[in-house]
């Protein structure tokens, strides 16, 4: 029993010291392995008398299990100290913002249409939308567009029934029909969104982005519309000066109607707007056409106005060196992340809209 009590005090001594989990698997192996202290003390019991043989292994059981249940909770209580430790460092409090994130960008397209709506919006042009889906009244009849336009063809309008009485917009000019109809002049708005047409290259896309002015009142003329215009391309390219010029063209649903060109040149390989020799057409316009003005009730003896359309993607592409307007939908994150802006650099006239 003395050679037992001295294992025991010993294994007591070690225990009591402050060990790891490793120190506590090697004591276990000195006294459970093979040929460990109680192991090799289980093959001594051959070896002693009858008479003192069953009082020694009913000990050295004793013993035996006492150790290993302390050795059992020392490592239980060890593996615990570990995990709350570990808790304890890596722990999220899920009401802090996260520590590793990358932030957002926001899209050329959508920065473009910020950057539109707040030069329009300084000169008093409020904002309205209309839906993608639009029945063939607004978006060509009422817009003096004829029957046998090729713009109703098919391999330009998405139709959406066999009749062709619903198709997704050609342009957002049905907007104005629409703001025209539920109220009363005067109108001066702008109608950003969505268009579609059955057209796709490298400066063409099946689904792109347009822009529509309308401003209706008395005595509304053509100075009137370059006036807006030049200051509309002056603000959206941060420049002071610029060429512009008023070509002749036809649109149905405005007479006089005109395409109008701005001056740039070419610096070190890229398009600098301004007042350069090369010229580089922008956008669409001219005076509303009578009959569309009748179309929507309103008196074209009293009441005249200009329209324009400016291709969203177009103008985003000018501005920003975007050559290839695929790019814009291929949903690419490098590609946002170079060309892309940062979402709480809102535009606004006052201090430069594409800071």
């Amino acid at each position: 029993m003395s050679d037992l009590k001295k294992i025991k005090d010993e294994f007591l001594k070690k225990f009591n010291e402050k060990l790891n989990l490793t120190e506590i698997n090697k004591l276990k192996s000195d006294l459970f392995g093979k040929n460990g202290l109680i192991s090799s003390q289980f093959k001594k019991i051959g070896l002693i008398s009858e008479n003192d043989r069953k009082k020694f292994a009913s000990d050295l059981n004793i013993i035996k299990d006492e150790l290993q249940g302390l050795i059992e909770l020392k490592i239980k209580e060890i593996e615990n100290a570990e995990i709350n430790e570990k808790l304890e460092n890596e722990k999220i409090d899920v009401t802090l913002p996260e520590r590793n994130f990358v932030r957002g960008k926001i899209h050329p397209v959508s920065q473009t249409i910020d950057e539109i709506s707040s030069i329009f919006s300084e000169i008093g042009f409020s904002i309205e939308e209309g839906p993608d889906v639009e029945n063939e009244y607004n978006n060509f009849t009422a817009l003096n567009t004829p029957y046998n336009h090729p713009a109703r063809d098919m391999h330009d309008t998405f139709y959406l029934d066999e009749k062709k009485e619903k198709l997704l917009r050609t342009h957002t000019s049905p907007v104005q029909i629409r703001t025209m109809l539920k109220d009363k002049p005067p109108f001066k708005i702008i109608a950003p969104g969505r268009t579609y047409r059955s057209d796709s290259d490298q400066t063409h896309a099946p689904m792109f982005h347009q822009v529509e002015g309308l401003y209706i009142d008395k005595e509304i003329n053509m100075g009137h519309l370059k006036g807006c215009l030049d200051y509309f391309i002056k603000e959206f390219f941060e420049v002071k000066k610029i060429k512009m010029r008023f070509r002749p063209s036809h649109f149905p649903f405005t007479e006089p109607s005109a395409e109008v060109d701005i001056g740039y040149e070419i610096r070190d390989g890229k398009i600098i707007i301004g007042e350069g020799e090369k010229w580089l057409e922008i956008l669409g316009c001219g005076m509303v056409h009578p009959n569309v003005l009748k179309n929507v009730k309103v008196d074209p003896n009293e009441y005249q106005g200009y329209a324009f359309g400016i291709g969203i993607d177009r103008l985003a592409m000018l501005k920003y060196g975007i050559n290839d307007l695929r790019a814009f939908f291929e949903c690419d994150y490098r590609w946002l992340n170079h060309f892309g802006f940062d979402p709480l650099d809102v535009p606004t006239n006052y201090r430069g809209l594409s800071r």
